[in-house]
């Protein structure tokens, strides 16, 4: 029995990573080779099994998916290419009955290659390929791959061992973030519910201890299904459809467009007054008892059906946790949306699934009852605290000056102050029970409450409140601060050359005080002229690892001394939706690209690979990297020594 489930998760697992497990027929390889003293040839070639074949790079609008090989130079300062890229290999054309025209297909190895003219001593390549495996029965899904080659070496290009650390660090604080969540979940009205109906499924099992084992672990794993795979297979069939860039730029526009914020934090407002007793929000009954009456049926679709109607019956109380959860992680890489939603999933399914396995765990479980409205009134309370943070995101992002730091403090420090006297009994609800007396737990919770609020309340005269520098917004938006002497937002980030502003700095801005520049020329032009490296931050309104950043790692003395005195800095901001000055425009060549926001992403995935926020780049004279690009991470002296190293390189 141990078998068949072992056999039964390697199944699931076996058809999530489908599209990445499957053999594509076609093996590449890279390789340099010095033509001149500063010529590179640059290429990729393309083992094809015996009796498999790729097709040619002739793109149609009707013919089979194309070999597509790009070769793209990160700074186009430091190399150029020259001519049109080459390709050598077994070239086999023939007329195509289903496709009606000729096609053209590379069979046994294809070469291509790229001729590339060095401007300074190195230079860093990126070379993507798609491609399709077909014989003469069927065709593999379209597959990519990617390398990134420095010249003249060759070598290939690895991550740093800081950005490893600073992505764990990432990554690890958003699972453990899901899997809190995942826990919280349980107590909510919608869910605790399902425990007895879970309990009284599993009590009528038949087969045995081995087949009630299987049939609970099956349960479990049909939940983590549900949450996850809908947001994988989206996220699969955009990267499949349109590649990285595409799934980003998707992402960036969820997490920073006004409209998907705007409704999350109309989402919100519905489901805490709901939770306050305004009225009851469920699923549509139909949905639900077709669901419930097909859980009646033995075997795993009984079991399937019985987590689907979990599932649905518990989203209007887990629906806003899973949009925060999802939306915090849209700032990581590809997979951390993934990631996270499964381990929010896994912390959701768990208890369900012991529940399954040991039926009369029940029994010690506290009933329904008030205990649980006021459950439900506390996480409305929380509920209406972070659905202004949506609401806070557009507002930076469009600049309309809603929500300013003081304003935004101004209404968690109300919200939560009611919920201190709500946990008092001070206040009450319709469906509250009266409360005589509070315990030991709920006193807990009220000091812990009122405590929080005495620790925002210094914010509103500019305590720089480190702790909540993920959510607030930024310092800049605040219309006074004690000891400053005037209002923060008319600092402007100043420049070398007397009397002229930088662009955009009239509602751009930098932490701490700092001048500096929020476009990449100007910034070049600036360094150059002072004779200084540039420090460039890749940065959003909504990115919660930036604030973080620049609140525990700029505010270090050490860490400002440096960026104030030794380099020229530039904030790019990768999700302001301004539009930038016609003369900054860019082409991504498909499209001329206008906003502030897009440019800078374009020029963080064009030239440094990057599609997430925070990333700090040191460049030096010609656009010569001094460093590896950095990430979130939170070590100070970590971070000291990035800036010292990148200074020592310039000045050699």
């Amino acid at each position: 029995m141990k078998k068949r489930l072992i056999l039964a998760l390697l199944l699931i697992v076996t058809a999530f990573t489908t599209a990445h497990a499957q053999e594509q027929h076609a093996h590449w390889s890279s390789s340099v080779q010095q033509i001149e003293d500063d010529l590179y040839r640059v290429s990729v070639t393309a083992a094809i099994d015996s009796s498999w074949h790729i097709y040619d790079t002739l793109r149609t609008d009707f013919g089979p998916n194309a070999t597509i090989v790009e070769f793209n130079i990160v700074n186009d300062r430091r190399a150029e290419k020259v001519g049109e890229m080459t390709v050598t290999g077994n070239l086999i054309k023939y007329y195509d009955d289903v496709y009606m025209m000729d096609i053209g297909i590379y069979e046994g190895s294809v070469t291509f290659y790229q001729d590339i003219r060095l401007k300074k001593k190195d230079a860093q390549v990126n070379v993507y390929m798609e491609w399709m495996t077909c014989d003469d029965t069927n065709c593999m899904p379209l597959a990519d791959q990617e390398f990134q080659i420095m010249l003249p070496d060759g070598d290939p290009v690895e991550a740093t061992v800081s950005d490893a650390v600073s992505e764990g660090k990432s990554i690890w604080g958003l699972i453990i973030e899901a899997i809190l969540w995942g826990f919280a979940a349980l107590l909510t009205p919608c869910v605790f519910p399902m425990v007895p109906m879970t309990v009284s499924y599993f009590l009528k099992g038949e087969g045995g201890a081995a087949k009630g084992r299987l049939r609970a672990a099956m349960y479990g794993i049909f939940i983590v299904a549900l949450y996850t795979l809908p947001i994988a297979i989206i996220i699969i069939v955009t990267r499949i459809v349109g590649g990285d860039a595409v799934t980003a730029d998707i992402f960036n526009w969820l997490a920073t467009h006004w409209l998907p914020n705007i409704i999350f934090f109309i989402v919100f407002m519905i489901f805490a007054a709901s939770f306050f007793g305004a009225f009851e929000i469920t699923m549509p009954s139909k949905l639900v008892n077709k669901s419930d009456s097909k859980a009646d049926t033995k075997g795993f679709g009984g079991i399937f059906f019985l987590a689907l109607t979990l599932v649905l019956v518990s989203f209007s109380c887990t629906g806003p946790i899973v949009g925060s959860v999802l939306i915090k992680s849209t700032q990581g890489e590809f997979w951390t949306p993934i990631i996270t939603m499964l381990a929010f999933s896994i912390a959701f399914a768990l208890p369900f699934t012991l529940f399954a396995l040991f039926p009369s765990m029940l029994k010690k479980l506290p009933k329904s009852g008030g205990w649980l409205n006021t459950v439900k009134v506390v996480i409305a309370f929380i509920e209406v605290a972070l659905g202004f943070k949506f609401l806070s995101v557009a507002d930076q992002t469009y600049h309309w000056g809603l929500l300013d730091r003081e304003v935004y403090l101004a209404i968690w420090i109300v919200v939560f102050t009611l919920l201190g006297f709500y946990l008092l009994g001070k206040i009450k609800f319709a469906h509250d029970d009266d409360v005589k007396h509070i315990g030991v737990g709920r006193l807990t919770l009220v000091i812990a409450v009122f405590a929080f609020v005495v620790y925002m309340i210094p914010g509103m005269w500019g305590a720089p409140l480190k702790a909540l520098s993920g959510y607030l917004p930024p310092l800049t938006t605040q219309d006074f601060v004690l000891g400053s002497g005037s209002t923060v937002n008319v600092q402007t980030s100043g420049t070398a050359e007397a009397g002229k502003a930088p662009k955009y700095s009239d509602f751009l801005h930098l932490p701490h005080g700092l001048q500096g520049y929020f476009e990449l020329e100007e910034a070049r032009a600036q360094a150059e002229a002072a004779g200084k490296p540039l420090f460039i931050d890749f940065t959003g309104h909504g990115c919660v690892n930036c604030r973080e950043m620049e609140a525990r790692v700029w505010s270090d003395p050490r860490v400002l001394d440096i960026l104030r005195n030794d380099y020229v800095i530039v904030a790019l901001y990768c999700d302001d939706k301004k539009e930038a000055d016609e003369s900054d425009w860019i082409s991504d060549g498909k499209r001329t690209l206008k906003t502030i926001g897009k440019i800078n992403s374009h020029i963080a995935y064009t030239n440094y690979g990057v599609n997430a926020q925070p990333c700090y780049v040191l460049e030096g004279r010609g656009g010569e990297l001094l460093a590896d690009p950095r990430s979130y991470n939170l070590d100070v002296d970590d971070f000291v020594r990035f800036l010292e190293k990148g200074l020592e390189k310039y000045n050699e």
